[in-house]
């Protein structure tokens, strides 16, 4: 499973790390250890400690950081939105897994809950990483229906076969929790696209509406681009949704193979 790497040229300052306790009266305490990084005040990240009172907070460790926020230190960031598993906004590295905060129970964590921001990502501040050429790198596939034959009056009908192909790919959120779990994604990050935007594509090219397979395929012929898959499965494992990127990437190879035969 995907295992916290620091971002590049940075070191955790171990002494730097503040501790906010809970109240006295509080009986139910749950410690969060708690990535801490600002690039504009020049310090190195420190990992701040904090003690919250579970009887006044919901049970995920997005209820924890937001009571964090709100109660304790206003100073903290990371992202939200939904806080129903289906943004990805909260996509960050909990106990050692990358997972959504917000369908993470702070139970299912056995002593201190561990959270640092997605792993081999450059950070914007705290526990917002950035995700500017994860991106460009979806822009790429050009992830839209594409077609050159004329529009229908109402819409392009898919047979219930057609459509169950798209089942296990049209769920996946872009929290880029696959992608930040992948060492070959580490390694080869400006060249290789990773298991989500390659599951992205591979959505497009099993579209029996899309009419550009060829033109997708072409633009994925490359090196780089989808042979880096080593077929490791984090991609698999780490999925808050349940998908398999891994089996999408297969697809791409597998159509590859077909075209030339």
């Amino acid at each position: 499973m995907a295992q916290f790497t620091l971002p590049q040229n940075s070191k955790i300052d171990k002494k730097a790390g503040k501790t906010f306790k809970a109240p006295s009266s509080a009986k139910n305490i749950k410690t969060f250890k708690v990535y801490r990084y600002d690039p504009d005040s020049g310090a190195n990240p420190r990992i701040d400690t904090y003690e919250v009172d579970m009887d006044s907070c919901g049970p995920m460790v997005l209820d924890a950081l937001i009571k964090i926020k709100n109660e304790i230190d206003a100073t903290l960031t990371f992202r939200r939105s939904c806080r129903e598993g289906i943004c990805g906004s909260c996509a960050m590295n909990i106990d050692g897994t990358n997972t959504l905060a917000c369908i993470k129970p702070c139970d299912e964590i056995k002593g201190d809950a561990k959270i640092y921001p997605l792993p081999h990502m450059p950070v914007i501040k705290d526990l917002v990483p950035d995700l500017t050429h994860f991106y460009a790198q979806l822009a790429s596939i050009e992830p839209w229906l594409k077609t050159d034959s004329p529009a229908p009056t109402r819409e392009r009908l898919q047979s219930e076969e057609d459509r169950a192909r798209l089942d296990g790919l049209y769920e996946c959120i872009l929290c880029a929790c696959c992608s930040t779990s992948c060492p070959s994604y580490w390694w080869n990050a400006d060249r290789y696209l990773g298991p989500a935007i390659l599951l992205q594509a591979y959505r497009w090219l099993v579209d029996s509406r899309d009419e550009a397979t060829g033109e997708r395929l072409d633009a994925l012929e490359d090196p780089f681009k989808l042979y880096r898959c080593h077929t490791i499965m984090n991609c698999a494992k780490t999925c808050p949704k349940g998908l398999n990127p891994a089996k999408a990437i297969a697809g791409i190879k597998q159509m590859m193979v077909e075209r030339t035969l």
